[in-house]
């Protein structure tokens, strides 16, 4: 009752344990409440579940037969004409979008309503993946942020502060399927030997009422923007605006890292990371959190000056010279 409270244009709601399972959860139900088979998802969003249908896309897809995979397709972000292209090629086939609201390039124009606009259009349904945006760039998530009435969403991360908690929240007729209330085909929605643990669910209730009583979202803003106002001038004070980049919204900072060509560098990136985590910070991103204070924030500004004193020499002299043992790779990678 407390999420649909601030998740309003959602009806019902199921709870698991993770976000794949939820977004895997929806993916079925599309596939039942529509009949059909295909899955259209945004290319320029990383991660939506390790299940075959998502994870077949990727590199990683050894296990997954080519039948499966073919299933899902893929459109790009702020490019309407691209999903309009998946649309026209496979006519009654397409059963749902699954996309994140946004990652780190904000949505162009009207793109986001243009999308569930083509949904409706085309009978597919609109799925949001709202891990990351929800809770953070609004309470309601970015469809309130952006007036989006998506048919079904994922919920996690921010929603019990870091206990194993997530949520599927959707239109009832849609969610039913998953239910006893029909005369349909059954769909088995979803299982998790550990979905009765309830301290996620206390500790849910206790998160969402700090957001409810607190300026929690508005904090993560201004702590990301403090952090962008000092990281900034020390970008420009060593010239390595074209190797070194912050992108995102406050809220959810990311860091780019390039070599000397302007290329993406993962040897750099180890390197960055390598340099901040000497001076206590570990920081994959720069996603600030509730409870990071000024000094948090002015203390990792100053770690980064360093660190990127540091990148400034790899880039005139090479990287090799700096780095300490072998760069990160790719996550989704085909071999080791």
């Amino acid at each position: 009752e407390m999420l649909l409270s601030i998740i309003k244009r959602g009806e019902q709601v199921k709870f698991a344990k993770d976000g794949s399972t939820v977004m895997t959860a929806a993916v079925k139900l599309a596939r039942a409440h529509t009949g059909r088979d295909m899955v259209a998802i945004c290319a320029d969003h990383p991660f939506f579940s390790y299940n075959d249908w998502f994870i077949g896309t990727t590199e990683m897809s050894a296990g997954i037969p080519d039948v499966i995979r073919n299933l899902t397709v893929s459109f790009r972000y702020n490019d309407l004409p691209s999903l309009e292209a998946l649309f026209s090629r496979y006519p009654d086939r397409i059963a749902c979008v699954v996309m994140e609201p946004e990652r780190t390039d904000p949505p162009q124009g009207d793109f986001l309503h243009e999308v569930q606009a083509l949904c409706r259009r085309e009978g597919a349904l609109f799925i949001l993946d709202e891990m990351i945006t929800g809770f953070r760039w609004h309470l309601g998530g970015a469809q309130e942020e952006y007036d989006l009435d998506p048919d079904l969403c994922g919920f996690g991360k921010a929603l019990a502060n870091g206990f194993a908690l997530s949520a599927l929240v959707g239109k009832r007729e849609i969610m039913e399927r998953g239910g006893l209330q029909h005369d349909k085909e059954r769909v088995f929605l979803l299982s998790t030997t550990h979905g009765a643990e309830n301290c996620a669910l206390a500790a849910a209730i206790a998160t969402m009422r700090e957001y409810q009583h607190h300026d929690v979202v508005g904090r993560l803003h201004r702590q990301g923007q403090r952090l962008i106002d000092g990281i900034t001038p020390i970008i420009k004070d060593l010239h390595l605006e074209k190797h070194f980049g912050l992108a995102g919204r406050p809220c959810n900072l990311v860091y780019v890292t390039r070599d000397q060509s302007g290329r993406p560098s993962q040897p750099f990136r180890t390197l960055f990371m390598q340099e901040i985590i000497k001076r206590g910070i570990l920081g994959p991103s720069f996603v600030v959190s509730y409870s990071h204070s000024d000094d948090d924030i002015d203390y990792t500004v100053k770690a980064v000056g360093e660190a990127l004193q540091v990148y400034r020499k790899a880039i005139d002299e090479g990287v090799e010279k700096y780095l300490q043992g072998r760069p990160v790779k790719p996550v989704n990678r085909r071999f080791n």
